[in-house]
């Protein structure tokens, strides 16, 4: 599956009626599920390269920073919704974690303590393909989405993540003293 055709299924989805991640993905899993079933194993399979390629350490910290904690899971759902804010939101995110203190929703959070996690949009290939054929999604291979969590540089350390996200810091961190 092409790139284009991976991100026109979210675009539809969100085109003249943005809503919640689970609205996104409920209407993009419809969209989905009117295809064959190989088409729907294709964009599976491209939601796997998108997660790879958006398994940043900067990313995963950005998460951590906003949703105030981040679990490897916690990383994954974020992802999902940056998939659900579409292709733009997410590739500048993944070039520039410190980017998301653009977004109105991420600057509201600040103050809200909203969290951004929709681990339903990473669940669109396996309804679409359970509502089209009746059955599972076949299984793929691994594909390594995120750093090893033991590897990542300290995100409590607040000098470090000021350094390495400063817009995202001053939304999210205490001034330093």
């Amino acid at each position: 599956m092409r790139t284009d055709d991976f991100w026109a299924v979210i675009d539809r989805a969100t085109a003249d009626r943005p809503g919640s991640p689970d609205e996104v993905a409920k209407r993009a899993a419809a969209d989905l599920a009117g295809r064959g079933p190989a088409e729907i194993v294709a964009w599976a399979r491209h939601l796997d390269k998108v997660m790879a390629a958006s398994g940043k350490e900067d990313l995963w910290a950005a998460a951590y920073l906003i949703n105030g904690g981040c679990s490897d899971d916690g990383f994954d759902h974020f992802r999902g919704w940056l998939i659900a804010n579409g292709r733009d939101v997410l590739a500048r995110a993944v070039r520039d974690p410190d980017s998301l203190a653009d977004l109105p929703s991420v600057r509201a959070a600040a103050s809200t303590g909203a969290v951004f996690e929709a681990e339903e949009v990473l669940t669109i290939a396996q309804v679409a393909h359970r509502d089209a054929t009746g059955d599972e999604l076949p299984p793929a291979d691994a594909i390594p989405s995120r750093p090893d969590a033991s590897m990542l540089w300290d995100f409590d350390d607040e000098d470090e993540m000021r350094r390495r996200l400063p817009r995202l810091s001053s939304l999210f961190l205490e001034p330093p003293e």
